[in-house]
């Protein structure tokens, strides 16, 4: 029978186990697997969910635990009995801890908080301390440190003794009698060196560190560029706090990226899944976005209604008014879209402001000559059709100068939004606003505006005495 069970998919195995309802079996088969396909588990049975946590082994719950989704945590922690929820609390580390109790409620962050052990407790309410979305909710305190005059024995006998507990120890740190940070130590360079030898000696004085009120997204930088599995945490006087790991890193890499994208669609930062947002919540974080692009195509109507003298005189104009705006529009998202990307990932900074201008004016008029190529050329083959009965006349004599006025129009409203989508994320970024604020949504509103006016204005140069 154990055979036959091992033979089938993980989700039918764990259904049989279930339907036999032996909470040994169940034990030893959720404790076998990995944790991620645990956590599939969870997800594939949520009915179940806390009973795969309260049946695994308290260092396995912790780890399946602390990959979930907050929802999912919410949900496990209300159902386990209290003596659980606080084997698990205390069970995680410090910093996973934080990262989920900050996610609740204050009353329940109070009785949650009651339940965890003394000393456990101390260390969540001094990283609940530090400001939000700061490197102090991020980091741990298990890691491993020694002092300068510490020889390479007495080191190892440290890393003996506490590395079990500790988040990871591929990196020591060196600190002196204050407690400062002096530098960090790779352990294979420990390993190596004579067992005499003081830690004083290894120094190499390369040690990267975070200041604990560092933002997260500047952290994750910090990591990408210095290729780190871990980094120290200091304070302001350069006292050693904790250390901040990549996993913590490649967690808040997702919830900025989560948080961008959704900005860039025009929309506020959601703090839960969609699907768990309650709908008034939802409701608010669309409407405020939704209200200013209103507003601003409001102006598009007022610049509409200015030109309706022109209009009415040559109503061909009407036909390419939402070809320009779209292509305006279009070309604002796509520089807008691409500077959010490349400043989120470090590769342009305020100072680049000038490289960016010059290489997205070159791009706009590049672009924007050839959409206003094809614009004309359109125009051509459309007349040629029309000369030919095949489609109704609509551009009359002097279709050339309508296909110049779209062409040159083209030009223009195709380099101001690639100009417009370039430099609007720089500039909210030097005014210490979130660039991706200058959502695609945002710079399309903007470029219609300005695209009509460039649109009008270009055909009435064309056009001035012979239909305008």
């Amino acid at each position: 029978m154990s055979f036959e069970i091992e033979e089938l998919p993980l989700a039918e195995q764990f259904e049989q186990l279930i339907q036999r309802g032996d909470k040994l079996a169940i034990a030893e088969f959720l404790n076998d697997q990995n944790i991620s396909d645990v956590a599939e588990l969870i997800n594939e049975y949520p009915d179940y969910e806390a009973q795969i946590i309260a049946n695994m082994a308290i260092h396995r719950a912790a780890s399946v635990f602390k990959i979930l989704d907050i929802t999912e945590q919410r949900r496990i922690v209300k159902e386990l009995p209290p003596f659980k929820t606080a084997e698990l609390l205390n069970e995680l580390p410090a910093d996973d801890r934080t990262d989920f109790l900050e996610e609740l409620p204050k009353e329940v962050i109070r009785d949650l908080i009651k339940l965890i052990d003394p000393e456990e407790r101390k260390i969540t309410l001094s990283l609940l301390g530090y400001p939000e979305d700061s490197v102090g909710r991020l980091m741990t305190p298990d890691y491993v440190y020694v002092y300068e005059h510490n020889t390479v024995d007495e080191a190892l006998s440290v890393i003996r003794k506490v590395a079990k507990s500790s988040e990871t120890v591929d990196v020591i740190y060196i600190i002196n009698e204050k407690g400062e940070l002096v530098d960090d130590v790779k352990l294979r360079d420990i390993i190596i060196a004579a067992t005499d030898k003081k830690m004083g000696e290894l120094l190499d004085g390369r040690v990267v560190a975070l200041n604990v009120n560092d933002d997260q997204e500047h952290a994750s930088q910090v990591f990408k560029m210095n290729n780190r599995v871990a980094l120290p945490v200091t304070d302001d006087n350069n006292i050693l706090l904790g250390i901040v790991t990549i996993d913590d890193m490649l967690w808040v890499a997702n919830e900025e990226f989560s948080e961008d994208m959704q900005k860039m669609g025009g929309t506020e930062a959601l703090e839960e899944p969609y699907l768990e947002t309650p709908f008034f919540k939802l409701i608010k974080k669309r409407v405020g976005w939704l209200i200013v692009l209103f507003i601003g195509e409001m102006l598009t109507a007022t610049a509409m209604a200015y030109f309706s003298d022109e209009l009415a005189k040559a109503i061909v104009l009407s036909i390419f008014v939402p070809l320009i705006m779209s292509s305006g529009g279009n070309s604002g998202s796509q520089a807008s879209t691409l500077i959010i990307q490349a400043m989120a990932v470090g590769e342009v900074s305020l100072s680049d402001w000038w490289r960016v201008l010059r290489r997205e004016l070159l791009s706009g008029l590049t672009l924007g000559s050839i959409l206003g190529s094809i614009g004309f050329l359109r125009i051509c083959l459309w007349h040629f059709l029309m000369q030919h009965g095949v489609i109704q006349d609509l551009y009359g004599p002097h279709w050339l100068l309508v296909g110049f006025s779209v062409g040159f129009s083209l030009i223009g409203v195709v380099l101001w939004g690639t100009l417009s989508g370039s430099m609007l994320p720089i500039i909210l970024k030097k005014l210490g606003a979130d660039p991706a604020a200058s959502s695609a949504p945002f710079v399309a509103t903007l470029v219609d505006v300005t695209g009509l006016v460039i649109y009008f204005s270009v055909a009435f140069i064309f056009l001035k005495g012979i239909l305008l």
